[in-house]
């Protein structure tokens, strides 16, 4: 069964990497779009506004969406065997009950922009691969592989017996600058109003906190991960 995605940065993510695209629905005369479309050999179906709004859920689609085959997702050791890194350590972002579909697509996007191996998240009772994200992500829904499992802290135990550290975040914390980030690295985000689980806490060798001055007691999740995952970076590859 096909799913929507929307907005035209997706869209056109979609139409220029893959074959996923199996239809494109258009409100109004996007030329970029019925290039792409054309070139590809993907129909193009054009419609109002309103009956796009009410086919993809949102009225945030720019007048552009695209049916197309449900993302995909992986195992655990598909996600390991398939890994990024080749040459360096690597990195794995572990969402711990991350709920907001627009977290997950801004953590995609930076994982993306850091080359990070995949993500990981719980199968039932927490975010998934929706619109939502795909159309936060940029198109880094089709880039980042995400790997679904049932028990996030065996996936830790199992990470661990791999050789990986797992390194969580939280505001009692040591400095995210204080670690050295020198080994393969599964940074854990924690849900967006109660943090990291007790029991996936127990399983992290490293927690680590953002220092804030200000008033506001924390940041976004997909924003504190955003800087961590940049720390982790920089840290490998100084100037």
């Amino acid at each position: 069964m096909a799913q929507y995605v929307y907005g035209k940065n997706v869209v056109k993510q979609i139409l220029m990497d893959g074959t996923r695209a199996k239809e494109v629905l258009l409100a109004g005369d996007d030329r970029e779009i019925m290039s792409l479309a054309e070139k590809r050999h993907v129909p193009v179906r054009h419609t109002d506004r309103r009956t796009l709004t009410r086919l993809v859920h949102s009225e945030h689609h720019n007048g552009c969406a695209a049916a197309i085959e449900p993302y995909r997702t992986y195992s655990l050791d598909e996600l390991l065997a398939a890994r990024r890194s080749e040459k360096g350590k690597g990195l794995i972002v572990l969402l711990d009950g991350l709920e907001d579909p627009h977290n997950l697509g801004a953590v995609l996007r930076t994982c993306d922009a850091v080359g990070a191996d995949g993500v990981i998240f719980r199968k039932n009772n927490a975010v998934g691969l929706t619109p939502a994200a795909a159309k936060t992500s940029a198109g880094a829904i089709d880039t980042v592989p995400c790997a679904e499992v049932t028990n996030l802290a065996r996936t830790c135990e199992k990470l661990k017996e791999a050789g990986w550290w797992i390194v969580g975040s939280d505001m009692n914390g040591q400095d995210y600058r204080s670690v050295k980030y020198d080994f393969d690295t599964v940074l854990v985000v924690g849900n967006e109003g109660k943090g990291i689980s007790r029991l996936i806490e127990k399983e992290c060798d490293y927690m680590v906190s953002l220092p804030m001055t200000g008033r506001i007691e924390s940041l976004n999740a997909s924003v504190s991960a955003a800087v961590l995952m940049y720390q982790i970076y920089s840290s490998r590859f100084p100037l």
